[in-house]
């Protein structure tokens, strides 16, 4: 009689890796890719209530980097064949517990140097929602989370930048005005 042991080790995510124009051209492991700083399809969400507010929350203290850092409603890589759009669609509710629909914000490109020695080389979809429902966050991605007017967190982002993740205060201030400009539409 033979006792099966179980694995509990799943196979590490597959990371889409990138060429400038955003040409797919190979998939590598998420910790090589972060270790090694290699270009990769990244996306973003951004959702906003009807009041104009925009949703952020503060990454778990336990996360691989950037742990306890306050970011937009959520991001992540898309998996191989997927699309950019269908991997925020995956990931809103796996990360904070509802869905909404998606719309294209902005596509933007950055690289940092993050915590534990990771480096961030991503080129990133960024998608844009409305949601005005209970907000339940996986607690083991988030600690927290604040429904926030734009002019409050672009005050405290300029005064406190080392509490928010370095991709956030990217979009930010490259890409202010296109987010001021999606807060501002009708929901």
């Amino acid at each position: 009689m033979s006792t099966a042991i179980a694995d509990n080790s799943a196979p590490e995510e597959q990371i889409i890796l990138v060429d400038a124009s955003d040409k797919p051209i190979g998939v590598a492991g998420k910790t090589e890719v972060h270790r090694r700083g290699l270009p990769h399809r990244a996306i973003s969400v951004l959702v906003r209530n009807s009041a104009g507010e925009l949703l952020i929350q503060r990454r778990n203290p336990q996360k691989y980097h950037s742990g306890g850092l306050w970011a937009n409603t959520c991001c992540s890589h898309p998996r191989p064949g997927e699309s950019t759009l269908d991997a925020a669609l995956r990931r809103l509710p796996e990360e904070m517990g509802f869905s909404c629909t998606l719309s294209p914000l902005f596509i933007t490109r950055y690289r940092a140097k993050l915590s534990n020695g990771f480096i961030e080389d991503e080129l990133v979809h960024a998608f844009g929602g409305t949601f005005d429902g209970e907000v339940s966050p996986d607690p083991e991605e988030v600690s927290e989370h604040a429904w926030v007017a734009f002019d409050t967190l672009w005050a405290d982002h300029k005064a406190n930048p080392a509490a928010y993740t370095v991709w956030f205060r990217h979009y930010l201030n490259v890409h202010h005005d296109e987010i001021v400009a999606w807060l501002s539409r009708p929901a």
